[in-house]
């Protein structure tokens, strides 16, 4: 089985003059290096899933290089905790993978739009409530005296109320 290929995380960059400083001293501390890698992490690796969010990034790069070294070991000689926190740091809900919404955002969306359709049922019944009355040519009896004025007239012989076989309603709309 192959490795677990862990993106680097990237880390800030260091103005020109700290990067040289740090170029300087870096060929002294090449034997502090050597130990530093195989030393204990930072975290236990037991507990990287709790840890990994407050950890500075320099921490998460040191156990991330400490993880690249296990994983080159065989795979069936790796302990549990070592594959899960090599899976947590590849694959984890951290960076890109975060979460979008924190948990409780459900409920709170729910509530909003309940709270919108409300409002908007309160304001439609009281601008309705103020309206003056419909006008007096929106009623049954005025839509059918408008059928018997369309039938004097002759309108529309074709397809409309004088034609021949016409059963629709014609004008009216109100039951």
């Amino acid at each position: 089985m192959q490795a677990l290929r862990l993106a680097r995380p990237r880390l800030p960059l260091r103005p020109a003059s700290r990067a040289f400083a740090a170029a300087a001293t870096s060929s002294q501390s090449a034997g502090a290096a050597a130990s530093a890698s195989s030393a204990q992490p930072v975290v236990p690796l037991s507990n990287v899933e709790a840890m990994w969010e407050r950890l500075s990034a320099d921490e998460q790069a040191v156990i991330h290089q400490q993880l690249e070294e296990i994983q080159k070991r065989d795979w069936k000689t790796l302990s549990v905790d070592e594959k899960k926190a090599a899976y947590y740091v590849a694959f984890g809900p951290h960076g890109p993978r975060a979460p979008i919404d924190p948990p409780g955002t459900v409920p709170k969306i729910i509530l909003g739009v309940t709270g919108l359709v409300v409002s908007a049922a309160v304001l439609f019944y009281s601008i309705r409530a103020a309206a003056p009355p419909p006008p007096k040519t929106i009623n049954k009896e005025w839509e059918q005296a408008e059928n018997e004025r369309a039938v004097e007239l002759k309108l529309n012989p074709i397809s409309g109320v004088t034609s021949e076989g016409y059963s629709g309603p014609g004008f009216v709309t109100h039951k």
